[in-house]
């Protein structure tokens, strides 16, 4: 362009990001005028748009720290209560009082641990209460105008103060959008007819005796309306009752939620414009996409690239602010069941979609994470999973990725702090922008507890303690990540895994020259970790870089590229590849193990080897040196010893044995094996239908779909298998939901199953959470809690009436056959302590549901909640006899 001034020559190279650094931020939106014009407006006044608008950054390098506004800090107290009972802090389903303001005043807090962005909750305005279902909007997913801020949360010039705040601190703002749906404001309750959208439709009043959103033309939901419906700006359908059902998944309520017509023109355009906006207005520099399973695959290259004058994409819009790589990232609720890539593979097809979203949420990265480190699930899951992400994704670099959030429980409500530590370790290391959900660095369990002291959940006191240990580890976690982008930038190899349970996970990341050798011990016991392959040449040093508890020793690669060590019980440990080689000592003389005879052991069975030289070996089954049998070694060499089979519950798997010398530390070449238990049938008992009442006989379901049709909680027949010490529990319910794609395949129940093991003292009485107590004086040593979403195994260490003791590892393997109706609990040997028998066991099992909580019980049912009874009666919907086991 001839005749351009200097400052326009400025501002040119700041949109091709060549001016300087410094100058960057104060040239976007000159660049922005110059490039585009002014077909895309800006704030009025440049002094209003002055630190709104930014360069992109490289989103691989982020790490953002996702913040529920309401729930996060108090800024402005005139703003919590807007006067139609939805402000109450001592109730979880009202407001809390936390606003934007509130957010900006933290910001030191959060740049302080690390994060380079926040990801915050939708601030638009939204339905305050919801009459039918008892339920407030803190959330803000319950838009009534996408296009301002809702009240409680503060002003427009709040939420530009929040963007300048971030942005002068060289950070960055991700705003949650919701594009599927507004609140509920209309049901269909007493039915549907699909020809006639009239039939059973109902108004709903919110709390403001409003029945429609205020925005055009989300205003339009009434179909007996001819002109109304005409326009077809909603579906008018009911709630999702298959989810797999892919028209209900895109046209059907979810969760009540009123689902807008996203194929229809008027729609997309009103959408369009309503986050162009907040681009435009507040310099957001990306979203997260809510719900984006229930929105066709072809909306997203529309809603982001529409070359449209009035509204335009969301990155066109992005562009005319500066912005080059405006991220989109969406939603997609579900994880995979193990070794299995079918929900990795539809959010895949969403970013295959030309010009569709570029990057979806990891949510089966989320679910395998918990399952391994959590819950004690074999190693060789997790790295099924990262093995599996990086062939099947293009581009998982720029996936969030994420160990908890607000829809599901906290991490730390079913594992211990090592393993928290382990799974932040694992997210910061693997490829993907890691995401930490607010109040983690404070060690919350409350799955929407406040960091303020006046909010829901925060104990009176606010939660901002920067000398806190979990704030302080990330601290460093974080700065290991930003300090080796081979970490957001490098390609992982899987060098070791166990497929037989908890221990050593080890894997190799590789980006431009650089190198370091990343391993766990998600075990809670020592570990061995033999000859691992590294890949490196013999000799390689390895440089201690990061461990959960300080900096490991260095290393050094031995002959072949093998590495053998002892891994401490619940390690993360990382070494960096050193361009620098040490001598290579000789080896010590091996202990030999025989061959294994072909085909499954069934039942324990004998090794033989030999080890010359030495007074002992220890026989080492899965890397489990708790376990590890110390075996003497005759005068002749020789060496024999038994091999118990009885925790070895799955088939399928392959069992690995190595023989090891303690003295020297050599270990055998491994030998493997595997074990098919024979197991027998304990108890059969028959449970009467239709008694999922409660112990009063008067309890119901909640209103919501899927409770009252199926009545999921029903028990109607228990049988118990035996194998050793392992012990097996099937259920079989009068029916089996799947609503929201449930991890474990089965939804709105939750199973609790209580048991005391013979020849231990102590126990405890108490039904955590659930008020009440086990009957026939049975004390429980073991109590394992398990719905949809989660899996946890607890023990009584620390359990009262409101505790739910310690969680143990490992948990139970769950098998659903959907057909017969049956869920089958699987737990072996080392859960329960390793008996050598289950007679004598006694077993309890109770049915509710649980979401964060077990599920509010009050004389009236809610959409989600039981009635019948009071808040403090006992949350038992069906159960067994106390079952004592021959």
């Amino acid at each position: 362009m001839r005749g351009f001034s200097a400052a326009n020559h400025e501002s040119r190279a700041a949109c091709r990001g060549t001016a300087p650094r410094r100058k960057r931020h104060a040239l976007v939106r000159r660049c922005a005028l110059a490039v585009f014009g002014l077909a895309l407006s800006f704030p009025a006044a440049a002094e209003e748009a002055a630190g709104l608008h930014v360069p992109s950054p490289d989103w691989r390098d982020q790490v953002i720290y996702f913040v529920m506004i309401d729930r996060f800090d108090d800024g402005d107290p005139g703003n919590n209560d807007q006067g139609v009972g939805e402000y109450d802090p001592a109730d979880g389903a009202r407001y809390s009082g936390g606003d934007l303001r509130g957010v900006a005043r933290r910001l030191g807090y959060i740049r302080d641990l690390g994060a380079t962005a926040v990801w915050i909750t939708p601030p638009v305005a939204h339905q305050w209460w919801n009459t039918a279902t008892r339920y407030g909007g803190y959330h803000g997913y319950w838009a009534e105008d996408f296009k301002a801020v809702d009240p409680h949360f503060g002003t427009l010039q709040d939420y530009r103060a929040l963007s300048r705040a971030l942005h002068g601190a060289g950070m960055y703002l991700v705003q949650d959008v919701v594009v599927n749906h507004t609140a509920n404001f209309f049901a269909y309750r007493e039915g549907w007819d699909e020809a006639d959208p009239t039939r059973h439709f109902e108004l709903i009043p919110d709390a403001r005796g409003r029945t429609a959103p205020t925005q055009p033309p989300f205003d339009r939901n009434d179909p007996r309306d001819p002109a109304q419906r005409a326009e077809a700006i909603y579906h008018w359908t009911p709630d999702i009752a298959d989810f797999g059902d892919r028209r209900q998944e895109l046209e059907f309520a979810l969760a009540g939620l009123d689902d807008l017509n996203t194929e229809n023109p008027r729609v997309r355009a009103a959408l369009r414009d309503s986050y162009g906006h907040w681009i435009r207005e507040v310099g957001v520099d990306a979203f997260r996409v809510d719900t984006a399973f229930h929105v066709p695959e072809d909306f997203f290259p529309d809603f982001l690239h529409a070359d449209d004058a009035e509204a335009p994409g969301a990155v066109r819009v992005a562009r005319a602010t500066g912005r080059e790589d405006f991220l989109s990232f969406g939603e997609g609720f579900g994880a995979d069941k193990p070794f299995d890539e079918a929900q990795a593979r539809k959010l895949d097809a969403y970013m295959r979609v030309p010009g569709g979203l570029p990057s979806m949420i990891n949510f089966p990265l989320y679910g395998t994470l918990g399952d391994v480190l959590a819950r004690g699930r074999p190693t060789a899951e997790l790295r099924h999973r990262i093995e599996s992400m990086m062939a099947l994704h293009d581009d998982p670099w720029r996936m969030p990725s994420f160990i908890d959030n607000h829809d599901v429980d906290r991490f730390l409500a079913g594992a211990g702090e090592p393993a928290l530590r382990q799974a932040l370790l694992a997210m910061l290391t693997l490829p993907g922008i890691p995401v930490i959900y607010y109040g983690t660095e404070q060690g919350f369990t409350g799955q929407r507890a406040a960091m303020f002291a006046g909010g829901y959940g925060s104990g009176g006191r606010d939660r901002f303690d920067r000398e806190a240990p979990l704030y302080r580890y990330l601290q460093r976690a974080i700065a290991l990540r930003r300090a080796h982008p081979l970490f957001s930038r490098g390609a992982p190899t899987m060098l070791a895994d166990n497929a037989a349970g908890a221990g050593a996970l080890a894997w190799r990341t590789d980006h431009a020259g650089e190198s370091a050798l990343v391993v766990f011990n998600t075990a809670d016991a020592p570990v061995l970790l033999d000859a691992l392959d590294t890949g490196l040449p013999a000799g390689t040093v390895l440089r201690g870089l990061f461990a959960l508890d300080g900096v490991p020793d260095d290393a050094v690669v031995g002959r072949d590229g093998r590495l053998t060590r002892v891994l401490p019980p619940r390690s993360g440990l990382v070494w960096r590849v050193a361009d620098e080689t040490a001598a290579v000592p000789e080896p010590a003389a091996a202990p030999v193990v025989e061959p294994l005879p072909p085909g499954p052991a069934r039942g324990d069975f004998t090794v033989q080897g030999m080890a010359p030289g030495t007074d002992e070996v220890q026989l080492v089954i899965d890397g489990d040196l708790a376990r590890a049998a110390m075996v003497p070694v005759a005068a002749d060499g020789r060496w024999r010893a038994p091999v118990a089979t009885g925790g070895m519950t799955d088939p399928a798997v392959v069992h690995r044995l190595v023989a090891r010398d303690p003295a020297s530390g050599a270990v055998s070449t491994a030998q493997t094996f595997y074990a098919d238990l024979d197991w027998r049938e304990l108890a059969d008992i028959t449970d009467p239908r239709g008694d999922d009442a409660g112990p009063t006989g008067r309890y119901v379901y909640p209103s919501g779909p899927g409770w009252r049709e199926l009545r999921p909680a029903d028990i109607e027949r228990v049988r118990v298998l035996g194998a050793g010490g392992a012990l097996r529990v099937e259920l079989t319910m009068h029916g089996l939901g799947n609503a929201w794609n449930p991890a474990n395949g089965f939804d709105h129940v939750a199973f609790t199953l209580f048991l005391q093991l013979p020849g231990l003292d102590g126990g405890v009485a108490a039904m955590p959470q659930q008020h009440a107590r086990l009957p026939d004086g049975m004390r429980w040593h073991r109590r394992l809690r398990a719905h949809g979403w989660s899996n946890v195994l607890f023990s009584a260490e620390g359990a009262n009436a409101t505790d739910e003791g310690t969680p143990v590892t490992p948990g139970a393997g769950i098998a659903v056959d959907r057909e017969a109706r049956t869920v089958a609990f699987t737990l072996p040997a080392g859960a329960l302590g390793d008996p050598m028998s289950l007679s004598g066991t006694r077993l309890y099992v109770a049915t509710w549901d649980y979401d964060g909580g077990y599920r509010p019980l009050a004389p009236e049912a809610g959409s989600a909640g039981f009635g019948g009874g009071e808040a403090d009666d006992p949350r038992i919907m069906d159960d067994t006899p106390v079952i004592v086991l021959p």
